[in-house]
């Protein structure tokens, strides 16, 4: 009995020694945080997203996002495909495979464009052509191309979400993604390609997690900061950087320009990928705590939660509407846009596109 105990013990003294000093990819710090208000106010819980019709994407997993192109919606995967659906008669034909993971997806002038979180910003023909147009800024290359835009001038401004941990180099996206979040340092970036000069630049750095990318009228860019819970609105020239919308009850992921109101003002799809963690907010003073998590088993660290949610918004920022489901019925919803009447999610890890009839805003 005496040796079961002192072996036992010494069990206890490895696990408390294993979880106190064994090394982990992360080098987290502090950071200071609003009080996180819920879902109140502009956020009440509804169930507009609760009854979805799903449009299979095929044998792709993980429609993260989509673009129309002659009356046909492309989709990305995590898969690497890139999908085309007709959205009357549901067919789905893939047209390309990345070799990568195809993340944002944008239209221009009838050539299609998407940021690879393994390949860098490529672009597509209808026919099934690809292109590498940039994979390294300044000589170091781009590790998580996320999401990106296209301005009226033709430089695409796009997400490189951390330069740290790289997707490829992490396994997936969402792992990859929820170190850049714990270590919360600000790792990543946000860049511009001008086709013209076939040259890259760095626009601003120091972000956790930059996502979603989104032209505004004015010619500034709007960027989720995923792991701040936040959209900014930078400067394309100066880099200078303010709050859009800041304080959000979950993980921003994707932001789409929406259909305008019959004012003639735009409006922005913003979509809440989770709901914010209790457990990463309780402890964004403690970097000793997220290294322990980060050496427990993944299943014992913190999970994203189910709760399906997009937010539309004016180009101000203020919230129009908010869709949901507390259920989260359509899993990890990235975000929205509308064609033909017909508002159309995406997700990380659904096996479907969603939709439901649009109503406009008067």
């Amino acid at each position: 009995m005496k040796k079961l105990v002192l072996a036992i013990g010494l069990l206890f003294l490895l696990l408390i020694g294993y979880l106190a000093f064994a090394p982990v990819s992360i080098d987290p710090v502090v950071w200071e945080l609003e009080e996180n208000a819920g879902y109140v106010g502009d956020f009440a819980p509804n169930t507009e997203l609760a009854n979805l019709e799903r449009i299979s994407v095929g044998k792709s997993v993980g429609p993260e996002d989509a673009a129309v192109l002659n009356g046909m919606i492309y989709a990305t995967s995590q898969t690497g495909d890139i999908t085309r659906i007709d959205p009357v008669s549901k067919e789905v034909e893939i047209i390309a495979n990345t070799g990568g993971v195809p993340l944002g997806i944008e239209v221009s002038n009838g050539i299609i464009y998407v940021a690879d979180a393994h390949k860098g910003l490529l672009s597509l023909t209808e026919s099934g052509e690809l292109k590498t147009l940039t994979d390294e800024v300044d000589g170091t290359p781009i590790l998580y191309a996320d999401d990106l835009d296209i301005a009226d001038n033709g430089v695409i401004y796009f997400s490189d979400a951390s330069t740290k941990f790289g997707a490829e180099d992490n396994g997936t996206t969402l792992a990859a993604s929820l170190l850049e979040i714990m270590e919360s340092k600000g790792t990543g970036r946000v860049l511009a390609y001008d086709p013209r000069t076939m040259q890259t630049r760095t626009i601003a750095k120091g972000l956790v997690f930059p996502n979603g990318v989104a032209m505004h009228p004015d010619g500034s860019l709007l960027v989720n900061e995923t792991g701040r819970y936040r959209t900014l609105k930078i400067n394309p020239e100066t880099g200078s950087m303010t709050d859009w919308i800041a304080n959000l009850p979950g993980f921003p992921d994707n932001i789409n320009p929406g259909p305008a109101q019959e004012t003639g003002e735009p409006t922005f799809f913003l979509g809440l990928v989770s709901p914010r963690s209790e457990w990463l907010d309780a402890n964004a003073g403690n970097p000793g705590a997220r290294k322990i998590a980060m050496r427990l088993p993944p299943a014992m660290r913190p999970q994203a939660e189910n709760y399906t949610h997009i937010v539309q918004l004016d180009a101000d920022g203020n919230v129009l509407r908010s869709f949901q489901d507390p259920e989260g019925k359509y899993h990890v919803a990235t975000g929205a846009i509308v064609y033909d009447g017909q508002m159309y999610i995406t997700s990380l890890h659904e096996t479907d596109l969603a939709r439901r009839n649009y109503v406009p805003i008067k």
